[in-house]
């Protein structure tokens, strides 16, 4: 397999940053450790080693030094310096994204964003939250929960990523079928801009016309357009029951047509999620304690979810599910009885990405259909496999259409996994394209996933999209080296 360092010097061939970036000097290091103090300006090995990667495949690029802030004031310094000397800057939250989007691919500053770590206020009357984006998910998501509340979004990852990785990349996770990506829940943010200036971008309020969007714009920009301090998010009152029902399929393709005909029965899951045989497999054999009967013909599962207040209405939407999966061949329906099974098979689901990975080097791609569509991509992804050499193991959110497609070198030779692999992940994203989708749902474009912006934009699109890039940074200073060619 290629390693980072050959992709850096295929990147700096084909993209220059607009003026050239400069190294950081001993005089600026003195200039950071005046406005951080000696502690939080870290340039040791294992600062420079531990912040160099996320956890995209296996890519490291070192920083020059990791910077630590804990104010507003404090980064608008440290943007105002590095805009002036040209030098990159990669802002990082808890490193667990999947397209490289934290990666410092030119060096220079790593601004991690760990010591934002206050939930500032929850504001029981108007359900909202003030959060610093260093927050962790889940942390959130229990204080919210303590008083009665909900903020839905959760990524795989929710036990240790941060609101403001979720922010740059909208992330989305299963409860995204029925409330929606981070996107839904953001209402104003306090951005410190890549020349320094600190803004908010809108209002704390649900309606807003007044002038363009900015705060849209900055979910899903991937650090590219200033640094997020703070988050203000809208909250939901929290549903009280659930239904978990584990649902086997003899077919794979039949399992992700039934997704369609649940949704045209007018049911709404909290969840709907698609794991083929592999996938769970590769989960309980890597999760202790999990141990689930499955037949040796069953080829995939769906994981389902009801939720809300009143339990009659719910079993009853239960029970027209079950009828629907029987139609599309599907085995006995597990009920999860107790909290503890629900737990367990939500852990099995949650572990699929980290066991495929601790399995195989891989690379996982984050396609996103029409639900009506997830039978014809999950077909068409196995045919390209087959025409490639590649093997792949697929799982996702069922009930919005978004698929995790894990490829896995096995047996390939390093140099099949590098010449052949390429063109398979671009017959994928083309075939998501042509069925009406897109190549991220949730994980981001960032570093790894830029080549093939071309398939879902035009030149013009990119254009437009660059130009506003230019707006916020005239220099190029942050996150450089992402989302675009």
């Amino acid at each position: 397999m290629l390693k980072a360092e050959c992709f850096f010097l295929t990147f700096t061939a084909t993209e220059t940053p607009k003026m050239a970036f400069r190294k950081i000097t001993p005089q600026i290091l003195e200039e950071f450790r005046l406005i951080l103090g000696e502690d939080y300006v870290c340039f040791d090995d294992d600062s420079i080693r531990n912040y160099g990667h996320d956890e995209t495949e296996d890519f490291n690029f070192p920083p020059e030094v990791v910077l630590k802030p804990v104010t507003s004031e404090e980064i608008s310094s440290i943007l105002k310096i590095c805009n002036k000397e040209m030098i990159p800057v990669t802002p990082r939250g808890a490193g667990t994204g999947l397209s490289g989007a934290a990666l410092p691919v030119f060096g220079g500053v790593i601004l991690s964003m760990e010591r934002f770590s206050r939930i500032l206020e929850i504001d029981e009357r108007n359900l909202q939250a003030t959060v610093e984006p260093g927050v962790i998910n889940e942390v959130f998501q229990l204080a919210v929960k303590e008083k009665g509340l909900f903020y839905p979004p959760d990524p795989a990852s929710k036990g240790s990523c941060f609101l403001g990785g979720n922010i740059a990349l909208s992330s989305g996770g299963p409860k995204a079928v029925k409330y929606g990506t981070t996107k839904e829940y953001v209402l104003n943010l306090e951005v410190v801009l890549p020349t320094g200036e600190i803004i908010w971008t809108g209002a704390n309020v649900l309606k807003n016309s007044t002038g363009f969007n900015l705060t849209q714009l900055m979910v899903g920009s991937e650090g590219m357009l200033g640094v997020v301090t703070k988050i203000v998010f809208r909250l939901i009152p929290m549903p009280q029951k659930t239904i978990v029902m584990l649902v086997p399929f003899f077919s794979a393709e039949k399992a992700c047509e039934s997704v369609a005909a649940v949704f045209k029965a007018g049911i709404i899951p909290s969840a709907m999620e698609f794991m083929e045989r592999d996938a769970i497999d590769f989960a309980m054999r890597f999760v202790s304690g999990l141990s689930i009967p499955i037949k040796e013909e069953v080829q995939a599962h769906l994981l389902i979810e009801l939720d809300g207040n009143d339990l009659d209405p719910m079993m009853k939407d239960a029970e027209k599910i079950s009828e629907i999966m029987t139609i599309f061949g599907s085995d006995e329906i597990l009920f999860a009885d107790t909290e503890e099974q629900k737990q367990n098979l939500w852990r099995m689901r949650r572990c699929v990405g980290e066991a495929v990975k601790s399995h195989s080097v891989y690379k996982e791609e984050d396609t996103v259909v029409m639900r009506a569509e997830l039978p014809r991509l999950l077909k068409g992804v196995k045919e390209i496999g087959k025409k490639y050499g590649f093997r792949s193991v697929c799982y996702g959110h069922a009930g919005d259409g978004n698929l995790h497609v894990n490829i896995i070198k096995g047996d390939m030779t390093d140099e099949q996994w590098s010449s052949n692999l390429p063109a398979g992940i671009r017959e994928i994203f083309e075939l998501c394209v042509e069925l009406g989708g897109t190549i991220s749902g949730e994980h981001g474009i960032g570093w790894v996933q830029k080549e093939f912006m071309d398939i879902v934009f035009t030149e013009k699109s990119l254009q437009i999209q660059k130009g506003i890039r230019d707006v916020f940074d005239p220099h190029g200073i942050m996150n450089p080296g992402k989302m675009f060619i």
